[in-house]
């Protein structure tokens, strides 16, 4: 049963909508525009456009949330090719969340086809059609994704979309993105909104080659990335600038660490901060000097 959740709709700059959690104390999109982040970020990211010619392909969403990175791909993929047939697993904890995205006006953003994915989604936790086997795993991330890895589960696009890392380490951790890349296809690629050094050396870790989302035509003087992409072949990647891989070799660039893939975040953060005050690296206050960033 679902409990009711008070989700208040939050209007972004490109017409879509959004929730804020308290609990986290963040939006779950960027006031940019909810829509056209899980479309650059996500979508186009893992070169959906590209791969829809294919006759079938596998995705995963890391933290489902709204839906609203399921939806974008299955938009660009169904364009593209509408015979292609898509198996989807999303990983989520609060059902709440997708419940309260079906309502309008949240979910008028896509077409009729992907609204009823999402309702599925949100109502039955699966949705089975002709080019679509979806299925919503609920519980803790770290946990409902072994199953994955023991079915030998491999996308071809991972949506990786947790809230930061500083509010959410469990979900940012070597081990995590260890088992998230078994789920990886070998021409496959991960997308995060991420930035973070410390989230890239994980990824790193992990056995992944990264490369950046570049900025678009507008950006923010501090801004030099709109997120990473990872995958086993670092040829077809955006490479990293020159600033972006001197950051990896700053204080920035520690990991998060969850060796047993059970640990509270409190835990988590803790041995981050130890292992930060230890390390031997760059100041990170330095790098940014050198480059200008305030």
């Amino acid at each position: 049963m679902i409990t009711a959740t008070n989700w208040v709709p939050q209007p972004t700059d490109d017409g879509s909508f959004t929730f804020f959690s308290e609990a986290f104390g963040e939006a779950f999109h960027s006031r940019k525009g909810a829509k056209a982040e899980a479309m650059h970020k996500f979508a186009q990211a893992t070169e959906l456009t590209q791969k829809a010619q294919q006759p079938r392909l596998r995705l995963l969403d890391v933290c489902y949330g709204l839906g609203y990175n399921t939806a974008a791909a299955l938009e660009t993929i169904w364009n593209v090719n509408p015979a292609c047939e898509v198996e989807l697993y999303g990983l989520e904890l609060d059902l709440t969340i997708p419940h309260a995205a079906i309502a309008p006006p949240l979910i008028h953003s896509w077409s009729p086809v992907v609204q009823m994915v999402l309702r599925q989604m949100a109502l039955a936790h699966a949705c089975t059609t002709p080019c679509l086997n979806a299925k919503l795993l609920v519980g803790d991330a770290r946990q409902t994704i072994q199953s994955l890895c023991q079915s030998d589960f491999q996308a071809d696009a991972i949506f990786f979309d947790p809230f930061s890392p500083r509010r959410c380490p469990q979900l940012w951790t070597i081990e995590f993105f260890s088992l998230v890349a078994r789920c990886l296809a070998p021409q496959g690629k991960l997308a995060t909104y991420s930035r973070s050094a410390a989230v890239r050396s994980a990824m790193q870790a992990a056995g992944l080659a990264i490369g950046t989302i570049p900025l678009g035509i507008t950006h923010l003087s501090h801004e030099w990335s709109q997120g990473t992409v990872g995958s086993f072949d670092g040829q077809t990647l955006h490479p990293l600038s020159q600033m972006e891989q001197e950051h990896l070799h700053t204080r920035a660039s520690v990991p998060y660490r969850d060796p047993s893939l059970c640990d509270a975040a409190a835990i988590i953060l803790e041995r981050y901060q130890q292992e930060h005050a230890l390390s031997t690296l760059e100041s990170t206050s330095i790098w940014r000097r050198r480059w200008g960033i305030r």
